[in-house]
């Protein structure tokens, strides 16, 4: 297939998910969430929700929209995500969600597309996102360049304000696939290879975004999500299953930004942000 640079401003049907406790908890445990977070695992304490649950009513138009495009599937890497959390959710109910490409940009080598997505529950407006996506070897095609990306950045030679390291069980991605993202790269040992990753299946980008939002959550906001307004992530590097995640957190004016380090590697795996509201 080919990219069809006509594809922008072209939206997505709108996708239903029909949720209940279980579905946040399955989210929860796929970014990471241990048995000392019961708030956001036990439905008789709601459960809570993290706020990088807001990419999940939003694979539907992903996937859509990904195909539309003209883009290679197989050729497909997730760079960058951005939610803004504008309401609560129940502990059930239905999401509905539509997306529109708003931008396909010429980098030679890759393209790169960019499109947006609102979800509603029962009407009421809870999250938007902003979703940027590589097709490798796709550039070329002489469409426009990008904007200039939203980089966190991490202020001069600041001490983290905390640093948390976690293990990344092996079975992590398989179990994080199930909130919805099934591309088989997070599975399949001979389709990794195929698209360049001979060491096999790599967590999902945005697994590691939510083990991001999470770590923040746990070790500076006092477990309460609900202080998170929005949060950023720019993905640099794969990190495979059974590596140890180390994000470091610095605040900043408004929030933090954080630094995702796959142990015994010193390039960061995802750069991000928090904007925060007022405890």
């Amino acid at each position: 297939m080919a990219l069809n640079p006509d594809a922008v401003g072209v939206e997505s049907k709108e996708s239903s998910l029909r949720f209940d406790w279980k579905t946040l908890v399955l989210y929860a445990l796929g970014i990471g969430a241990k048995r000392d977070e019961l708030d956001y695992l036990y439905e008789a304490r709601g459960p809570k929700v993290f706020p990088t649950f807001a990419v999940v009513p939003g694979y539907g138009a992903m996937f859509e929209l990904l195909g539309r495009s003209g883009g290679s599937l197989e050729q497909v890497v997730h760079a960058s995500q951005s939610v803004r959390i504008h309401g609560s959710l129940p502990s059930s109910g239905e999401l509905s969600t539509k997306g529109k490409i708003t931008g396909l940009y010429d980098l030679k080598k890759l393209a790169q597309m960019v499109f947006v997505t609102e979800t509603r529950c029962e009407g009421r407006l809870v999250f938007e996102a902003e979703w940027s996506m590589f097709f490798l070897g796709q550039g070329g095609f002489g469409g426009p360049r990008p904007p200039k990306s939203l980089v966190p950045k991490i202020p001069g030679d600041a001490q983290p304000a905390f640093e948390l390291a976690e293990v990344i069980p092996p079975e992590q991605a398989i179990l994080s696939r199930l909130s919805g993202d099934v591309n088989p790269l997070h599975i399949d040992p001979e389709f990794a290879k195929v698209v360049g990753f001979e060491q096999g299946p790599i967590l999902h980008g945005l697994a590691t975004y939510g083990y991001c939002a999470r770590a923040l959550i746990r070790s500076a906001l006092g477990g309460d999500a609900t202080r998170v307004r929005a949060f950023h992530g720019q993905f640099r590097k794969p990190i495979w299953p059974g590596e140890t995640l180390v994000t470091q957190g610095f605040q900043v004016d408004g929030g933090y930004v954080m630094r995702c380090l796959a142990a015994g590697r010193e390039e960061p795996v995802a750069l991000c942000s928090a904007e925060l509201m007022e405890p």
